[in-house]
């Protein structure tokens, strides 16, 4: 994909953090665009941020935890703008708090929100993009989606099954001329511990210091756009680190379990 002047792109979580940064961005190269987040006052905002005529942004509030409502959204979208050429599964909430004490509704959720609400509407939006014979699905997934640390085993378990799932659904897309590009970003400068879920499910509510330090979302934003015009399927964002990790798990396992273990968060 060359360029995405005039196409149609649905992105959840638009309100704030990487998904109001790729909103800019994607608007700054022409398309037209699906902003879904809970609250529409701020979805209201960016959509003025974006400076985009009011035909091309539809906004479209949803809690993705609402499982029956990804069909309905997407029939509203269609009814919009006749056709989605990518879908940008952004949503999502992270988690600080040990196993031993987390409680099983908290997992419950951090699976509804990073996984079965992307799953819902993938399903939604799936037939439409068969039918166009072509279609986009970015997914931000995380480099949680690769390796399991301290105080994020239900994070890291839905990022993990993200991963899986999306691999699967690039496969059978591709007759369809349907592709993914999975998006592992390490630390951006988000809210994202802010807004995480502790071991009773209410927010965590303090800035981790290694987010604080992260590179900019629009940043990050800037280079999923160049992934995506690569036809890339999988990227890994963020400081040396955190995506040196990856690699040492592949290579160097062992070592990378011991760093994981000693990694005590603040």
């Amino acid at each position: 994909m060359n360029s995405f002047k005039d196409k149609v792109v649905w992105i959840t979580g638009a309100s704030a953090g990487i998904g109001e940064a790729l909103t800019m961005a994607f608007a700054q190269e022409g398309a037209k665009l699906v902003l879904t987040a809970r609250r529409e006052e701020e979805l209201e905002r960016v959509k003025k941020l974006t400076g985009l005529p009011e035909s091309h942004v539809l906004v479209l509030p949803m809690d993705v935890t609402d499982l029956d409502k990804a069909k309905p959204a997407a029939e509203k979208v269609i009814a919009h703008f006749q056709r989605i050429d990518i879908m940008v599964h952004n949503a999502g909430v992270s988690q600080r708090s040990y196993i031993r004490d987390t409680e099983l509704e908290v997992y419950k959720k951090l699976m509804e929100v990073n996984f079965f609400s992307t799953v819902a509407l993938t399903k939604a939006v799936l037939p439409y993009m068969m039918e166009q014979k072509s279609g986009h699905f970015i997914v931000i997934s995380s480099v949680a989606g690769k390796i399991g640390t301290i105080m994020r085993s239900g994070y890291n378990a839905a990022k993990h099954a993200l991963q899986g799932f999306y691999d699967s659904l690039r496969a059978e897309g591709y007759e369809h001329n349907i592709k993914v590009t999975t998006i592992c970003p390490g630390y951006i400068r988000t809210n994202i511990s802010l807004n995480a879920l502790n071991e009773s499910g209410s927010k965590f509510g303090k800035m981790d210091a290694n987010q604080q330090k992260g590179i900019p979302a629009e940043e990050c934003a800037g280079r999923i756009l160049e992934a995506v015009k690569k036809d890339k399927k999988e990227i890994y964002i963020g400081g040396f680190k955190e995506v040196a990790a990856i690699y040492m798990k592949r290579f160097f396992p062992d070592f990378l379990f011991d760093q994981v273990r000693k990694n005590i968060p603040e």
